[in-house]
């Protein structure tokens, strides 16, 4: 039977086996007192107290954590493989929330209001939007700037991916805190999601300059938009946007990460019977849950960066109403409040609530989908391999 510590525990005395918090021990005799338990380690053996450590379920029930986590059945996963995983889930997941997030960029960049009285902005609604664009756009006005925003999921996952493992694990190894906490999993995926902010911010400004151009189009394709770019407005327009990109992307992923594994912990708890039975539902719905919290609270700088991005882009933007170039984060905030209300703060939010759900709970269910499969056909091949 194994156990996985709670808190660290110092021995005093010979026979006494030392550990940290999440460590997982051996438990050799599990009637040895009533106090204690005789445990091994690292191939060290002896006794440990009882209140100190949690038994872990049977393999057969125990379900791998995002993240780092020592207290995990399966086989243990390398950082190339997380990588594959995560690369893996942000291409299922592009292709299939593309049209939200136009739509959503969209309501974004447009400054007239969109809904209520005296409502004067192209799009008033997310039915009569998706109308609209299909109208003048065809189908294929839903998946503008797809092959920027395919690249952009497929190396944004696989780099947040990799590095939420990696920072769970050095918080454990190097600072001996619980890789399994809420606090570890917020900070970890913040950092983690800067990280891959910071690696692919040049194909998120692509893909919403894409995404916000009508017809008739200024970029014929993904080669043309990075020449015409860097020629008129210089090498650091691909990087439009970043600080509230930042500042927006720590708190709404590290919210993605500790929500979605507390919510599986709920989930287990109020439904344990159901953890084998129903796990891909429940990381479908964890995830879902996830998205939408983290949307809610982080929402306004996702508008700031948008409207920030698209600068220098005003001929494209003018065939869907007024144009509005902004000085930097501060003068954004000022007039988004200003001209447009505390609801401009807020515009796009109904699509983006909706993407959020799809897009978070995909990723989530997707990933741990593809980490199953690559453990187990990693499991097959150490069976099939000679002894």
């Amino acid at each position: 039977m194994e156990a996985i510590a709670k808190y660290d525990f110092k021995a005093t005395a010979d026979d006494e086996l030392s550990f940290k918090r999440g460590d997982v021990l051996k438990v050799l005799n599990e009637e040895c007192d009533q106090n204690w338990y005789k445990a091994e380690l690292n191939g060290k053996d002896g006794f440990i107290p009882k209140n100190y450590i949690e038994m872990k379920p049977h393999p057969s029930s125990c379900q791998r954590m995002v993240g780092f986590d020592p207290g995990s059945g399966g086989q243990p996963l390398a950082t190339t493989e997380v990588a594959i995983a995560g690369s893996l889930s942000g291409l299922v997941t592009r292709v299939m929330i593309s049209p939200l997030d136009v739509l959503k960029i969209r309501f974004q960049l447009q400054i007239e209001r969109s809904s209520g009285h005296g409502a004067m902005g192209k799009y008033r609604g997310i039915v009569q939007a998706a109308r609209v664009i299909r109208g003048e756009e065809g189908l294929q006005g839903f998946w503008k700037g797809h092959v920027p925003a395919q690249l952009l999921s497929v190396s944004y996952g696989a780099v947040q991916f990799a590095s939420f493992e990696i920072l769970t694990e050095v918080c454990h190894t190097s600072a001996s805190l619980d890789p399994r906490s809420p606090a570890v999993h917020f900070l970890c995926g913040g950092l983690a999601a800067c990280s891959a902010t910071l690696a692919v911010q040049p194909l998120d400004t692509l893909r919403t300059r894409f995404a916000s151009q009508g017809e008739p189009k200024v970029y014929q394709n993904l080669r043309h938009a990075v020449a015409a770019m860097y020629q008129t407005e210089g090498p650091f327009t691909f990087y439009r946007g970043l600080l509230p990109t930042l500042i927006s992307v720590f708190p709404y992923a590290g919210l993605q990460f500790s929500t979605y594994n507390f919510l599986k912990r709920l989930w287990d708890l109020v439904l344990p019977q159901e953890r084998t039975k129903k796990d891909h539902m429940r990381n479908l719905l964890c995830g879902s849950g996830a998205g939408v919290i983290s949307k809610i609270a982080t929402y306004p700088l996702d508008l700031f960066k948008k409207r920030l991005q698209v600068g220098g882009f005003e001929q494209a933007r003018s065939a869907f109403g007024e144009v509005r170039t902004y000085r930097g984060l501060a003068d954004c905030v000022s007039r988004v409040r200003r001209e447009e209300g505390v609801r401009g703060f807020f515009k796009g939010l109904s699509p983006s609530l909706l993407k959020a759900a799809l897009s978070t709970g995909l990723t989530f269910f997707s990933y741990e989908t593809f980490c199953r499969l690559i453990s187990n056909m990693k499991k097959v091949r150490g069976q099939d391999s000679p002894t």
